[in-house]
């Protein structure tokens, strides 16, 4: 990566990282890479070429890449540009935010260290993998106060989630990061972006993301990934070569793709979600609204976080039974799961991405996430006033 992008604005490093060598290559956009197997120049050179990618390294200029399972170059292009809108040294992708996860979980626990101490809320199967115990993790709910407390000589990995989905709780990471002293922190990042807040500056050690959200940002493509140092990457890739939840090269190529437009979208996706957020807060039928600094961790945003986010969540009066007709009534807002694309989406978290929550944790009955796109605001204010006028 070149200093001068290092040194750039972030909507620059959007535009040209891990393009760096397109002009050398000449050509103008990345070439995609599909090839499965790749040629050995020799039986030796092969032989450490696989040693050395199954171990979680990086093939060099002359290094062959071997297999797909173990290292991809449109893979690899994505990745570096990811890691340097996130100020991250390295980053390896998965082919979904929960291979990510997974991962991340694999990776921290390898040396028999199994419990995890986690904030809630959090995504919804992110929940359930560590309510169940799926991958031999225990488990310790905490808020972040009590997250020094909860620490244990077997803790592996602090995990938490901000802004939390769906609630939009704010946490500060900095504080968070101190609490867990030298248990490394895991961030899922998902609901900012790197755009709005980049938590390996204030002292998280891992970055999560479900890249099918806002970075791929069109509703086209699975994929997860994480941004971190060269060491913990290492761990990562030598998990994802092992357990072969690896992201296919087109849908790196369409996730690179993504990462050009998306400050702009998330920009323009905030300033429409702020509106709705305003005008939701005033209607009658709305009992409360969920957006970042509308209620606790205000003081986060400008100083964690540079903007308010494109996802809110708002509760109806009348349960589940009126949100479900809130959802089922809109229109123009597409009534499906997901987050961070340029269309509009409404679901209701209870019955959807957090079902597999305990009954304690799980959202509010009345409440539905809303997810801006980048329609005109005020064409979706009339579509979700139609809908909730009439539940009223």
């Amino acid at each position: 990566m070149f200093d001068a992008y290092r040194m750039s604005a972030l909507d620059t490093r959007a535009v040209h990282a891990g393009r760096e060598d397109l002009a050398a290559l000449g050509v103008h956009v990345p070439p995609i890479d599909f090839s499965t197997t790749n040629p050995l120049p020799s039986v030796t050179a092969g032989g450490d070429a696989y040693e050395l990618l199954a171990g979680g390294g990086t093939p060099g200029e002359s290094t062959s890449a071997v297999y797909q399972r173990l290292w991809n170059p449109t893979v690899g292009r994505f990745e570096q540009a990811l890691a340097e809108l996130e100020s991250a040294a390295a980053s390896v992708a998965f082919a979904s935010g929960m291979a990510a996860l997974t991962a991340a979980l694999l990776a921290a626990t390898r040396d028999g260290r199994r419990h995890v101490v986690a904030v809630r809320p959090l995504y919804g199967g992110t929940d359930h993998v560590l309510a169940t115990g799926l991958l031999g993790t225990t488990v310790t709910w905490a808020t972040p106060d009590e997250v020094a407390a909860a620490i244990r000589a077997d803790t592996a990995l602090v995990i938490a989630e901000t802004p939390a989905n769906p609630s939009l709780d704010l946490v500060d990471i900095a504080a968070l990061a101190a609490a867990a002293g030298d248990v490394p922190l895991l961030i899922d990042n998902t609901v900012a972006t790197p755009v709005l807040q980049q938590p390996l500056r204030h002292g998280a050690a891992l970055v999560l993301h479900s890249a099918t959200k806002s970075i791929g940002g069109h509703g086209d493509v699975l994929a997860g990934v994480v941004a971190c140092d060269e060491q913990w990457a290492a761990r990562l890739r030598q998990v994802r070569a092992v357990t072969g939840a690896v992201l296919h090269p087109l849908g790196a190529y369409l996730l690179h793709r993504g990462l050009q437009t998306l400050p702009l979208r998330v920009r323009a996706q905030q300033a429409g979600a702020q509106k709705l957020a305003a005008w939701l807060g005033g209607h009658p039928g709305v009992t409360a609204v969920h957006y970042p600094g509308t209620a606790g961790g205000q003081h986060l945003i400008g100083r964690q976080m540079t903007g308010t986010g494109s996802l809110l969540a708002f509760e109806v009066d009348g349960g589940a039974a009126a949100a479900a007709a809130v959802a089922d009534g809109c229109a123009l807002i597409t009534h499906a799961v997901s987050l961070g694309g340029v269309d509009t989406l409404i679901q209701h978290p209870a019955s959807l991405t957090h079902r597999p929550v305990e009954g304690a944790a799980k959202p509010a009955a009345g409440l539905l996430r809303l997810s801006v796109g980048l329609e005109d605001p005020e064409d979706l204010r009339v579509d979700l006033a139609r809908a909730l006028t009439a539940v009223s």
